[in-house]
Formats: structure tokens, C-alpha cells, sequence
């Protein structure tokens, strides 16, 4: 695993801060249909929010610094009592008056855990690459997401093809590892501005899907099966973007990892009985949460995606994006409780 620089410390996380209003749905009703709602919580949302609430419920003993712009309401309250109950530093993130803090409505059907989101932008709409103390940032990683959903950090830039490639090449001259995700959804914008930033990104962590549409590969068929192959043919083509110290898809049934110098790692997630299964809301950010953690402490990547899986499968077990995670020993234990799947990437 490449080394981070140990003069620096901590990882700062950057980009979307949403309150999530988590709707339990009896089912997930057509057009014109009734669906009953029958349970709401109050949780995190949005790639920083996620990520370092979830480092801190893991324990992390480094400094976490959160960056980003709220609005003058209520949803600001929330973001803020609960990074300071986990001891995040929001001394980065900034007001904007008048705004809405961001908010999305996730409906979650019992039972299967499938969910769809409907989002307000919000206040994240106004953040922007002034509101990044580049210059005074120490930390060791600096983490963005989520590409395509930063309406000013995805704009075009002259020199760096995005504004959000321009912030990121600021951060690496720094001497900062950068690391990035990418938002799902159905549009045909991942080619025009996700590779951009690819150029200027340490640590590439996203989901299939997302690989899949960057690249333009068709990772699963028609009647949603994996293709493996596709996975690895996506990562490669990745690579063609940007020279990443390491790439890492993750799915629902596993993860593939590629790095720089040719190590290739897949592995299967947990078999997890369905009754233990809550909500899939915020997994994908509490394995990236793993993966970061396992990195900032320089530990080989077969153990970073263990760190992972479990926190992914610790996530699973709760409907809000956070509130599942755990101390990372007690993280650890879910992985000796249940066994791994398949692999579902050759390697």
C-alpha cells in the first residue's frame, strides 16, 4: 500500500452535508399509488457527514475536520450537535444565510431494504472551491464527494476540465492524499465530469454502477447479474483517466480493488441473513469510512477492505446512514460472525 505522509494528520472529508428524513415504506407503490409510512429518522446524509460520523462511532483516534456550507435552519442544529458530540471539527464549515441546509427524503421499504431518494440541493449548491482553506489544511487524506452532485465544484474549468479537478490539484500540491466519490444516478453526465478529477485523485472508492456509467461499460445484464469481467474492464478503463494510487468497487456482492502497482484483490461481502437487514442507506459511505481508516493507518489493503465489509455490514443492520457503526473492534466481530460470499470479481 502507498504511504501517506506521516507529518500530516487526519482525514478531512469535503463536499455534500445533508440531513437525511429516513422514511420506513410498507412497499415502494407505483405511479399514483399509496405507499404507508411507517417510521421516520432524523440521520445523516452526504459523503462528509457520513464518513466522519463513522470514522468517529469507529473510534478513531486521529483528528477529523469537516468542510462545507449549511443553511441558517434547523437542519444546521442537527449537523452541528452531532459533529460536536463526536468530536469533529466544524470550524470549515460555513453559513449561508437565508439557504436551506441540504435534505434528502429517503424511502426505504421494510423488508427489502431498497430505497429511493428525493433531494433538495439546498445550501450545497452554493459550495464552492473558496470555501476549501487549502492553505491551512494539515490532514493527512482529504476526502470530496460527491462528484456530480456539487453544482459549482462540477462546473467547467478551462485549465482542469472541472472546478472540483482544480480544488483537487491544489490539495495534492499540498502534499495531501485526495480521495473521491462519485453520486449514483440516472443521467448520462458521469463521462463529462467525473474524469476530470480522476487526474488529481489518490484514492478513487465508488460503487459498480457508478464505474460502470464513468466508463460507459455495462457492468451488470439486463436482468441485473454481475458481470465480472465488465468490473474489471471498467477499473482499467479508470485507469485511463488518472493514474491513482488505487481504485475500489464496491457492490452489494463484494468488492474488486486495483492499485498503481498491479495488485488486484477481490472479495465477497458478508452473507447476511435477510432479517438482519434494516436499510441499505449510507452502506456504501461506511465502507469508504473503512477504507479510509484503514489507509490513513497505513495497513495493507486485504485488511483496509475488511475494515470495510464489516463497517458496510455493521451499516446494514440499522435503517440511518450511521447509527449502526460501532468501535472498530466491535466492527471487526461481525466479520467473524458471518462468513464472506464469493468473490465476485477474478482475480
Amino acid at each position: 500500500m502507498p504511504e501517506c505522509s506521516h507529518k500530516l494528520n487526519g482525514i478531512t472529508c469535503a463536499g455534500n452535508w445533508i440531513v437525511d428524513h429516513v422514511k420506513m415504506v410498507d412497499h415502494l407503490p407505483g405511479l399514483g399509488m399509496l405507499g404507508n409510512i411507517k417510521s421516520e429518522t432524523l440521520g445523516t446524509g452526504g459523503a462528509p457527514f457520513n464518513v466522519l460520523v463513522g470514522l468517529a462511532r469507529m473510534n478513531a483516534s486521529f483528528p477529523l475536520i469537516g468542510i462545507g456550507v449549511l443553511g441558517s435552519d434547523s437542519g444546521k442544529d442537527f449537523v452541528m450537535q452531532v459533529c460536536r458530540s463526536h468530536n469533529i471539527d466544524v470550524s470549515a464549515i460555513a453559513t449561508i444565510e437565508g439557504a436551506v441546509t441540504s435534505y434528502t427524503d429517503v424511502m426505504t421499504e421494510i423488508g427489502s431494504g431498497v430505497r429511493v431518494f428525493y433531494h433538495c440541493r439546498g445550501a450545497n449548491a452554493g459550495f464552492g472551491i473558496e470555501h476549501v482553506p487549502v492553505s491551512t489544511l494539515s490532514c493527512r487524506i482529504f476526502h470530496l464527494g460527491y462528484l456530480l452532485l456539487l453544482d459549482r465544484l462540477d462546473q467547467p474549468d478551462d485549465t482542469y476540465g472541472t472546478v472540483a479537478a482544480r480544488l483537487l490539484k491544489h490539495v495534492q500540491d499540498a502534499g495531501i492524499k485526495t480521495s473521491v466519490d462519485v453520486v449514483s444516478e440516472e443521467s448520462d453526465r458521469f463521462q463529462r465530469i467525473v474524469p476530470a478529477a480522476l487526474r488529481y485523485t489518490n484514492y478513487l472508492i465508488l460503487n459498480e454502477i457508478e464505474a460502470g456509467k464513468t466508463t460507459g461499460k455495462s457492468v451488470r445484464s439486463a436482468d441485473g447479474r454481475l458481470d465480472g469481467s465488465a468490473v474489471i474492464d471498467a477499473v482499467e478503463a479508470l485507469y485511463e483517466f488518472g493514474d491513482m494510487d488505487m481504485v475500489v468497487v464496491h457492490m452489494p456482492e463484494g468488492v474488486y480493488l486495483r492499485s498503481r502497482d498491479g495488485c488486484r484483490i477481490s472479495r465477497g461481502s458478508l452473507a447476511l441473513p435477510t432479517n438482519y437487514i434494516n436499510g441499505s442507506v449510507g452502506a456504501g459511505d461506511a465502507f469508504c469510512a473503512g477504507m479510509l481508516y484503514g489507509i490513513h493507518e497505513g495497513w495493507d489493503y486485504e485488511k483496509a477492505i475488511k475494515i470495510g465489509n464489516c463497517a458496510a455490514a455493521a451499516c446494514l443492520a440499522n435503517v440511518s446512514a450511521t447509527d449502526g457503526l460501532m468501535p472498530l473492534s466491535r466492527i471487526m466481530e461481525i466479520g467473524k460472525r458471518f462468513p464472506e460470499q464469493e468473490p465476485p470479481v477474478k482475480v
